[in-house]
Order: structure tokens, then C-alpha cells, then sequence
């Protein structure tokens, strides 16, 4: 048996063995076991917070692993998958009312659930997942990688200084929006980059300038997109993806301080 191979327990009293280390990351898709362990000793793994050492033991289902401040899933049981959210379905996992909902839709065989939401009459990109891990990260409420929403709007071209006060921070109910990226790219079709997630922000962001939403669709949630999903369509997000979001996290956490 060679060096991170899992061992039998001795009783049945003992817990079953954990896998070094060094062989759940490279299981993960992060690196070569041989490099896994260069990472280690210099210290860019963590485990449950606390730099990790070589020979260090892990629990897939129970700690939190993360390379340079990314965390990284080790717990093949999670899923998450993206979906393009057609309009008129609802961004929970059940509907009083009847209306159809996006776990209905994927229809996955396990219970995922939608990270975070978009309103009924919006659509595009939305998570879905098991890891609510991943879902507290991702909706974290000091912090949160950027959305990325093409939107079109009533009333033809904005005017400067409508562009700069979304740009700048709205005025609604519930407090200023933070800075956002906002960009028209024709007449009444703008591209919005926020990393907030009020309810209904850009559409009451809009309307606050004096442009009634018509349509929106979120097109990117952090480096996560797909063009080629139809509306209705879901695919499994793969290792690398996932990675790629938890990098994301750990830069939006690094820049709000964290």
C-alpha cells in the first residue's frame, strides 16, 4: 500500500480513514499529488483556516480546504449546475402559487438549490447547487463576486448624468447601491457589472433615473458564463469552473478586507 492510501479502520468502532492531504487535492483537480505537496510546504494551503502541514489528514465531507485563500471542494458528493433561467420561473424550490421553479426545471435527481435568485420576469445565469458552502460564500452580504446583465430600458439613450449616478451609487429605499459598471452599448440597451444582490436593484436602479426596465438577463456571475445554454438549458458545472469561482471569492473578499 503506497504512501495516501486509504487504510481499513482496525475496529468497527473507528471512524473510516481520511485521505492525506496531499491526495485529496490532487483528486480535486488542483495539481499532481508531487506538486500538491510543493504547495503545502510552502504554506498556500489551509485547512479549516489553519496552514496545513505534510502529512496532514483530511475529511472530505467535513473540512474546508482552500489553496491560496480559494476553496476547494474535495467532497465529490456536491454539485452544482448552471442554468439559463427562462422567464416566468420562480428562483426557489417550491411555489405556493403553483408557478413552475428552477429546481423543478433541472430536475437533477438530487435536491439542488438556487444560489442566490432572479426575479420571475428576469432571466439567464443561475446557480444551483448542494454545497452550502459555496451558496454562504457566494451570498455573502459584505462582499460578492461580480454579475454581469445586459439590460434594456425605455426612453432611448440615457443621459450623462444618468449613467454617472448608477455608475456612482443610486438613492433607494434601502440605502445607496454600491458603485457599479455601467456601460450603454446602444440606444437603450445598457451592460451592468454589480456585485450586490438587493432585491430587484437594477431594475429599481433604473427606474430611479427615470427608465422602466423591459428586459433583463444576467450573462456572467464571476468568471461563469455559457452562450451557448438555451433558455431552460442546465449544464454541471465542472472542478476547474467551481475553482475558478472560489478564486473569484477569495479576490472579492481580499478587496472588501476581509
Amino acid at each position: 500500500m503506497t504512501e495516501g492510501d486509504n487504510e481499513s479502520p482496525t475496529s468497527g468502532s473507528e471512524p473510516p480513514a481520511r485521505p492525506r492531504l496531499q491526495k485529496a487535492l490532487a483528486a480535486a483537480g488542483v495539481a499532481s499529488r508531487r506538486v500538491c505537496e510543493d504547495m503545502i510546504e510552502d504554506g498556500r494551503i489551509t485547512i479549516n483556516g489553519v496552514v496545513a502541514t505534510l502529512g496532514d489528514k483530511v475529511d472530505p465531507a467535513v473540512d474546508v480546504l482552500a489553496v491560496d485563500g480559494a476553496v476547494v471542494s474535495i467532497d465529490h458528493t456536491r454539485r452544482t449546475v448552471l442554468l439559463n433561467k427562462p422567464v416566468g420561473v420562480i428562483s426557489t424550490a417550491e411555489d405556493t402559487h403553483g408557478r413552475p421553479t428552477v429546481v423543478e426545471l433541472v430536475g437533477a435527481g438530487e435536491r439542488l438549490f438556487p444560489v442566490g435568485r432572479l426575479d420571475a420576469d428576469s432571466e439567464g445565469l443561475l446557480l444551483l447547487t448542494n454545497d452550502g458552502g459555496l451558496t454562504q460564500r457566494l451570498t455573502h452580504p459584505s462582499y460578492g463576486v461580480d454579475k454581469e446583465y445586459l439590460v434594456s430600458v425605455e426612453g432611448g439613450s440615457l443621459s450623462r448624468g444618468s449613467l454617472r449616478t448608477l455608475r456612482e451609487g443610486v438613492e433607494l429605499d434601502d440605502g445607496v447601491t454600491s458603485p457599479a459598471k455601467v456601460s450603454e452599448l446602444q440606444p437603450g440597451l445598457l451592460k451592468f457589472v454589480i456585485h450586490e444582490g438587493r432585491n430587484r436593484q437594477i431594475r429599481r436602479m433604473c427606474e430611479a433615473v427615470g427608465h422602466r426596465v423591459t428586459r433583463l438577463v444576467r450573462t456572467r456571475i464571476g468568471p461563469l458564463s455559457d452562450n451557448t445554454l438555451k433558455p431552460g438549458e442546465w449544464r454541471d458545472v465542472d472542478a476547474a469552473e467551481v475553482r475558478g469561482i472560489e478564486t473569484a471569492i477569495a479576490a472579492a473578499q481580499d478587496q472588501a478586507g476581509e
